[in-house]
């Protein structure tokens, strides 16, 4: 049976953002001000409207500010009871008067304080919540909730069960598109449901004993391929966000249907299931308009996205879940192993651009089919890496889990000047003349063979001086192996004599942002049947290569990762050290074949320690 679950969370935010949006033109700020919080409960109030009218239920996440509001509690006790809602709690929201004088601070995000005073406000929020309700809550969540903060929210309140636990890839470009002021940098997770690490929420968990024991849920579900390329605020499930993208026309959002049905195409990628979820204040809907978009258009766009889920209810085609009870449903049969992916199509710009994105307890990887099946980010999941953030940490507001490969932080193929970026992708040559296949578009397919996924990309022709050949690249990914298995064949050529030279390569490095790490201390290592090769990073461009080689290595201690490749056949590899003006480094294994030959590689990325 194909199930597409659908989330709406509504939280009656008391809405400090209209106050602060005030104060700028002259008003005093006052958290207590009658018409602010009335205006923002009678959002609210429209929001659940729209969507019961609809015939959907949803998750009312109760902010911090909204537990001291009459009204507010009883409309969700109210809706508990005559819809069937869920009664949830987020630590959004949480700033109000009595945060103010309890707290001390003006911060907004639960991540970034300091585990004490995390520790301290989870007790307050479900404190005050069981006073307001009689019971705790069995979801919760937040832009990101950082493992720690889940681990103590489990041993400390153990009926929690979901949690919004990130944004996908809202980190520097959201950033920078938010003129450097938003500080949720939180790239690197899933961009589906997923059962977290207990050492680090974007992280898959690998095994029962590194489950956190609850269902992360992403803030919004978003375009993987305009999210990637741009900012993540514009193009989501969230009909607001896309009048910011203006991503409309004449006053209609078919752009939001055309993401809930790239969604629901998922089921052909995860064995019958998909998801999506929509999470959403009161602030998107002020009646003074939001952004270049006035209230009316605000509130026939919010309509117009619950009607599309409704209309998919009455079809049939969509079972509405709340959070606890989706959180039950994804957990059923469901082997820690199981992937999530899916081949994702541009619905933006309706180019025939293709990306597939990949993610289970070893990695998190994206292929971009318009540039040959490049691999242009690679997460290292299997290191597990404890990142701890918020004040007193380290990271302090960098939540984003470190990527081996990014293609935008680190340049991909495109280089402006020297050097070479990250990317992982294959060179074919012949007598002097190279061709990298980042520079060859295709499309791609995806099947499955028991529990090996398989994306086949449709051949591209390579043409040589005097000779052409086509080439098809194949990527097979085994359930339960951390590896991916890469396929390069000439299934035909001009002239079938012709020696062709495969180099599969991947050029690395390390990192969150596009600003470059220190190398210093990643040791690169080859090693064949006859000989053992290795160099401790140094900026030096030395390079080596040997025959007959076995594996090709680049141990990264500072996300204490191992990433390696090997062959099936005979084969040479090779490793390249970069230099300042190009921290990167390079593994790669080459081969001669010539019509109907194949290189045949592994690329494996393991825990160091």
């Amino acid at each position: 049976m194909n199930n597409f679950y659908v989330t709406i969370i509504h939280r009656p935010e008391m809405v400090p953002e209209y106050i602060q949006k005030e104060a700028e033109q002259g008003k005093k700020e006052d958290l207590t001000r009658s018409t602010v919080l009335q205006e923002s409960l009678d959002i609210f109030r429209a929001q659940q409207q729209i969507a019961h009218d609809n015939g959907l239920r949803t998750t009312i996440q109760m902010t911090y500010a909204s537990l001291f509001n009459a009204e507010a509690v009883a409309i969700a006790k109210e809706h508990h009871i005559r819809y069937g809602d869920e009664i949830g709690s987020t630590f959004l929201g949480i700033q109000c008067k009595e945060f103010r004088e309890k707290f001390k601070s003006k911060e907004l995000a639960i991540w970034l304080f300091s585990m004490d005073d995390k520790r301290k406000i989870v007790d307050e929020v479900f404190g005050k919540f069981h006073e307001a309700f009689g019971f705790y809550p069995t979801s919760t969540g937040s832009y990101y909730m950082d493992a720690e903060l889940v681990n103590y929210i489990k041993e400390k309140y153990p009926m929690v069960k979901a949690a919004v636990a990130t944004c996908w890839e809202e980190g520097p470009k959201a950033y920078w598109n938010a003129n450097n002021s938003w500080y949720t940098l939180l790239d690197g997770g899933p961009w589906n449901p997923w059962i977290p690490s207990k050492r680090n929420i974007h992280c898959i968990a690998s095994d029962e004993a590194d489950d956190i024991g609850i269902v992360a849920i992403p803030h919004l579900s978003r375009d993987l391929m305009a999210v990637f390329d741009g900012p993540g605020s514009y193009y989501g499930t969230h009909p607001q966000n896309i009048l910011r993208g203006m991503v409309y026309e004449d006053g209609e959002i078919p752009y939001f249907k055309n993401i809930v049905d790239q969604y629901r195409s998922m089921e052909k990628y995860n064995r019958g299931y998909s998801y999506n979820m929509m999470f959403v204040g009161p602030g998107w809907m002020s009646k003074g308009g939001r952004w270049e978009a006035d209230y009316a258009l605000l509130l026939k766009s919010y309509k117009d996205g619950m009607a599309y889920y409704g209309e998919l209810k009455q079809q049939g085609e969509l079972q509405d879940l709340t959070m606890s009870e989706f959180a039950d449903a994804y957990r059923e049969n469901r082997p820690y192993t199981q992937p999530e992916c899916t081949l994702w199509k541009d619905i933006l710009y309706g180019s025939k651009r293709q990306q597939f994105w990949y993610a289970d307890p070893w990695m998190r990887f994206c292929l971009d089919m318009n540039q040959g099946g490049a691999m242009i980010d690679l997460r290292p999941y299997a290191a597990k890496l404890e990142r701890p953030c918020g004040v007193g940490t380290k990271a302090m507001q960098d939540a984003s889990y470190p990527f081996l490969v990014q293609s935008l932080y680190r340049a991909g193929y495109f280089t402006h000047y020297a050097g070479e970026g990250a990317v992982k992708s294959c060179k074919v040559s012949h007598a002097g003349e190279e061709v990298d296949l980042c520079t060859c578009r295709t499309t791609a397919s995806f099947s499955e063979e028991d529990d090996i996924r398989v994306v086949t990309l449709d051949p591209v022709t390579i043409e040589f001086a005097s000779f052409s050949i086509r080439l098809q690249t194949i990527f097979r990914l085994t359930e339960g192996t951390g590896e991916v298995e890469i396929i390069r064949k000439v299934i035909d050529s001009t002239d079938p004599n012709a020696d062709i030279s495969i180099d599969e390569y991947i050029t690395a490095c390390y990192g969150t942002t596009e600003y470059p790490e220190d190398m210093a201390g990643i040791r690169l290592r080859l090693t064949g049947s006859d000989a053992v090769e290795s160099i401790d990073y140094a900026y030096q461009c030395r390079e080596v290569e040997v025959e007959n080689v076995q594996s090709t290595e680049a141990l990264i201690p500072q996300v204490d990762t191992r990433l390696s490749m090997r062959a099936d056949s005979a084969a040479s590899g090779y490793f390249r050290e970069g230099f300042a003006f190009s921290p990167m480094y390079t593994l790669g294994i080459k081969k001669t074949v010539k019509t109907k030959g194949e290189l045949r590689t592994w690329l494996k990325v393991a825990k160091a320690s």
